[in-house]
């Protein structure tokens, strides 16, 4: 059987060291401000999380790019040539068209490469619960399947991770088009804080409204009791520049559910536009997911 190189993309905000740890490597996205695309690098090699969140609470809106076809024709041509298949784990085809364009380069470069197999997968999911399917991927390929086979298994698993995200304000969201403004100034207004999770179908989707701060922290971990399954694994925090919430919403996790290991990360570049400074959340496995948004 071929070896098998798993690809990501900039929206699973897997850090440089879940990256290296679990032999995976990713697609660049890009943001854009001011007229200029800079890649979405997962290691911050471009800017720092400080300088990406700053301009937002300054007011002002970064907006993003899918991956560009070009950067994957790049990145499979590289493991192709390698001798390579290819399993790519995208972000929720309801967030992003790179599934799409991924499938389309694919599907290319398949007459060129006639025994490769290149599978492009949309995970239903985003930030680290699409990082989560491409590590199970991953730990799929060290267990000696076969592409088909990962791509089987991470299609059966996807509903099974849960995001219990909340934000600090709703401009971002406001900015970026997921609420109206008018919601956004009242929900300011009122120290209101939306739960959010990825549905069904895929789509980031309000389940709560939460008053203040610590109230929607504490909802999380309520949220995440009543979901995670099994008790013994990674609960990954994840935060937009708010590392002291982060820390703090880790030590709730752990006083809740003592058997759980925990991972704090950023919200990387893609994500953190959207969502904006301050937001903060976790990610497990649990039950499967049935809500639709």
């Amino acid at each position: 059987m071929r070896p098998i190189q798993i690809l990501t993309d900039s929206c699973s905000d897997l850090s440089g060291e879940l990256l290296e740890k679990y032999n995976i490597d990713y697609c660049k996205m890009n943001t854009v401000y001011e007229g200029k695309e800079t890649p979405a690098s997962l290691t911050w090699e471009y800017y720092t999380p400080k300088a990406l969140y700053d301009i937002m609470r300054a007011g002002n809106r970064v907006t993003t790019t899918q991956v560009p076809p070009q950067v994957f024709m790049d990145k499979f041509t590289e493991y192709l040539e390698k001798g390579m298949d290819i399993v790519y784990v995208a972000c929720s085809g309801k967030l992003s068209g790179s599934v799409n364009t991924g499938s389309v380069i694919a599907n290319e470069l398949k007459v060129k490469y006639p025994d490769a197999d290149i599978r492009c997968i949309d995970s239903l999911n985003a930030c680290v619960g699409e990082g989560m399917m491409a590590i199970y991927a991953a730990q799929l390929r060290d267990q000696g399947l076969s592409a088909a086979d990962i791509e089987a298994k991470v299609l059966d698993s996807r509903k099974l991770v849960n995001q219990i995200v909340t934000v600090d304000s709703l401009d971002t969201l406001k900015r970026a088009g997921r609420v109206k403004a008018s919601a956004a100034f009242f929900g300011n207004l009122m120290g209101v804080r939306p739960i959010l999770i990825s549905d069904a179908n895929g789509n980031n989707a309000p389940i709560k409204k939460v008053k203040g701060r610590a109230n929607s922290m504490a909802e999380i971990v309520n949220e995440l009791k009543e979901t995670i399954d099994p008790e013994e694994q990674t609960v990954y925090v994840v935060h937009a520049d708010c590392l002291e919430d982060a820390q703090k919403l880790e030590q709730m996790v752990k006083e809740a559910l003592p058997k759980v290991n925990t991972y704090i990360t950023y919200i990387g570049p893609i994500i953190g536009a959207s969502i904006g400074p301050g937001a903060v959340g976790v990610f497990a496995f649990g039950k499967r997911v049935t809500f639709e948004g």
